[in-house]
């Protein structure tokens, strides 16, 4: 018995040992954790139970010159249904009515939607998909359809929102209006005004400290961590959408005519270098068979990013540089030799066969002589080629124009003494091969003789707005104040309005309205898919009025269908010229001078008086904005300080705000256009 009670005297003396240990260790870890680790578990007791939430900021919106809207951030949701959130009783009642009511909204069958809710019920789906990419009126519905309209905890509705991007025009101008977003690799990218722009657009994102107070749901806390975001500005644009539209369709029915690979267009306006119009086609990637019915997309700013050999149209850099150091006149007559002179072994040639005889400068110019334009530049600056090539480069021909959009190709004019100069690059250049230009450069150039030697910068945004407040504007920018002398600026505008009236470009000639410029056909210098087949280019570029040029013009097409051998830049790309032309002056509605502007109406001026009283009154209230054209109702809300988010394009369908609710400022209302 001794025995067995000394044993358990032991036991209660090991119990009690390490007990002893426990309470000695659990004090070193409470004083270690409190004296050494103390800051660290605090730090992550905190960031578990208070977090800084990002205030996302509202992009600012891209507008036209003429108001209308290019690009526009609105929200989309997803629904999705946490099935075991109902109770029975509750699911079993509304079920059948929530089914019904999505059918009718998403118009998808009413027993397909019933089938899926009760699939996800049996299968304790908490995360059951119900609808992508709904729109905040569907949304604004779906929450107060049976069951939905009891929330996320009785109802089941899981609500996540996004805001995506979107061209309420369209796919028109998509890759000049362009896009910003993060690659796969998490870098961010973009093109076009997006990107260019970014700065004024994104605003600046808030951030606000919220404490948990429960699974999922957090408290804001106020304090000085608090910071409102501010919305991004809104950019002005200097497209015009009346005129975008007509370049747009008038180079899709070409491309598709001549079952071409891509092409574009460019309308500039004369005086100041805004764009008013920019298109780039190119045929769908996906497309097998290519054939003329294969859908054209805008996949590349190819007005801006294509340096490519210009053909015929580099002649014009010929002519002003003859002129402009006297070397010869545009009544000098040249010989052309049958169509065909040689060059150090290699041939230039005519488009004519044959050649045209004994031709002036200026006939030769009009008719797009390859072999007068060569002779005229090889007789005289053969022993000083630098003499020639000086000039181009003075023409800016040899340097980009540094746009703000990302992107643009980079011209190429051989120098003498460069290890790419040879024998023939004097001759070769006359004619526009050996050399490199972008369309927008090319446009650029002759957007100079239009308007008396003054070359002025392209330019693609005019304004940064906040609602009516202009927080910067961009003047023109002058690139050259005189790029030649007014005399040779007078003989190259008589022979490029010769050029349409009995050149090259007869063919779109009208008594009726006057244009000026140049064709353009360059053999492509390469191969497609292995094989040895020619592909063209061909291009048009000039101005209209010929005699008080208002917009300047340039339009490319790259492999037009060669079957019936009509590449020719007079026919493929010169119809898109004229047809633009044409829409602008000829089918704008006219307008009739109104005169005594100065008189006064005595009922005029009482009504305007009674409407400029009414207006002074505080409005305290949302108005009613349904039947609205949508830039009126933005106009209104804008006076009235409330933030608007616009959905659609034409008259207001939807208002999220019922009109008759008081006036809160620091609401956004979002108006759905139809």
């Amino acid at each position: 018995m001794a025995v067995e009670d000394k044993y358990i005297s032991y036991r209660i003396y090991l119990v009690a040992f390490t007990m002893f240990v426990m309470a000695i260790a659990i004090t070193v870890k409470l004083t270690n954790i409190q004296w050494v680790e103390g800051d660290y578990y605090r730090k992550l007791a905190k960031e578990r139970t208070v977090r800084n939430f990002i205030i996302p900021a509202n992009k600012g919106n891209i507008y036209s010159a003429d108001g209308s809207l290019l690009a526009t951030s609105i929200p989309k949701y997803t629904i999705r249904f946490d099935a075991m959130a109902p109770k029975s009783e509750a699911f079993e009642k509304n079920v059948k009515s929530l089914a019904d009511s999505l059918g009718i909204l998403l118009g998808k069958s009413s027993s397909t939607f019933l089938s899926d809710l009760r699939k996800a019920r049996a299968t304790k789906n908490r995360y059951f998909l119900v609808a992508r990419d709904v729109s905040y009126t569907q949304y604004s519905k779906i929450k107060s359809y049976p069951l939905f309209n009891s929330g996320a905890y009785k109802g089941g509705i899981i609500i996540e929102q996004k805001t995506v991007r979107e061209h309420p025009i369209g796919k028109i101008a998509e890759r000049t209006i362009g896009y910003e977003r993060l690659t796969p690799a998490g870098i961010e990218d973009g093109k076009g005004i997006e990107w260019a722009f970014r700065k004024y657009l994104n605003g600046k994102d808030g951030k606000i400290l919220k404490q948990k107070i429960a699974k999922g749901q957090w408290k804001p806390i106020r304090d000085v961590n608090e910071v409102d975001p501010q919305d991004g500005y809104d950019v002005i644009s200097t497209i015009d959408v009346y005129i975008q539209d007509i370049a747009h369709h008038a180079l899709l029915k070409q491309l598709r005519a001549y079952n071409a690979d891509h092409g574009c267009v460019v309308v500039m306006e004369t005086k100041t270098g805004k764009i008013k119009a920019i298109s780039n086609l190119g045929k769908d990637p996906k497309s097998i068979n290519k054939s003329a019915d294969s859908t054209y997309f805008e996949t590349t700013n190819y007005a801006i990013a294509e340096s490519h050999e210009p053909g015929s149209t580099y002649k014009l850099a010929d002519l002003m540089t003859l002129l402009e150091d006297k070397k010869i006149d545009t009544s000098a007559v040249f010989d052309t030799q049958g169509g065909i002179i040689t060059y150090f072994g290699e041939k230039v040639r005519d488009s004519h066969d044959g050649g045209y005889g004994r031709i002036s400068l200026a006939k030769g110019f009009e008719v797009s002589s390859n072999t007068v334009m060569v002779q005229a530049v090889y007789n005289n600056y053969k022993n000083n080629p630098a003499q020639f090539v000086n000039h181009l480069n003075g023409y800016g021909l040899n340097k980009p124009l540094g746009l703000p959009i990302k992107g643009e190709g980079m011209p190429k004019v051989p120098q003498p003494g460069d290890k790419n100069w040879s024998a023939i690059s004097l001759p070769w250049m006359a004619f526009g091969y050996g050399v490199s230009i972008t369309p927008l450069q090319t446009l650029t150039f002759y957007n100079s003789v239009a308007n008396n030697g003054e070359m002025v910068k392209p330019q693609f945004v005019s304004e940064i707005k906040e609602w009516n407040k202009t927080i910067k504007k961009f003047n023109k920018e002058v690139i050259n104040p005189k790029v030649c002398s007014m005399e040779t600026i007078a003989k190259l505008k008589a022979v490029m309005k010769n050029v349409v009236k009995k050149g090259t470009g007869a063919k779109l000639y009208s008594k009726d309205f006057s244009m000026a410029g140049k064709t353009g056909t360059a053999q492509a210098n390469y191969a497609k898919n292995g094989g040895t087949e020619k592909h063209y280019i061909s291009s048009f570029v000039g101005y209209f009025p010929a005699d008080e040029p208002k917009y300047s013009c340039i339009v490319v097409v790259h492999e037009p269908n060669t079957t019936n051998n009509n590449y020719y830049g007079a026919d493929v790309a010169g119809p898109v010229f004229k047809r633009i032309a044409q829409k602008i002056f000829t089918d704008a509605p006219s307008t009739n001078t109104i005169k005594s502007l100065n008189r006064k109406n005595a009922k005029q001026e009482n009504d305007y008086t009674d409407y400029y009283t009414k207006a002074q009154k505080k409005q305290n209230l949302i108005p009613n904005l349904k039947g609205m054209s949508g830039m009126d109702a933005v106009a209104l809300l804008g006076n009235l300080g409330v933030k608007v988010k616009v959905v659609g394009i034409g008259k207001v369908k939807n208002q999220s705000i019922p009109a008759g609710q008081n006036l809160d400022k620091n609401t956004t209302i979002i108006l759905e256009l139809s």
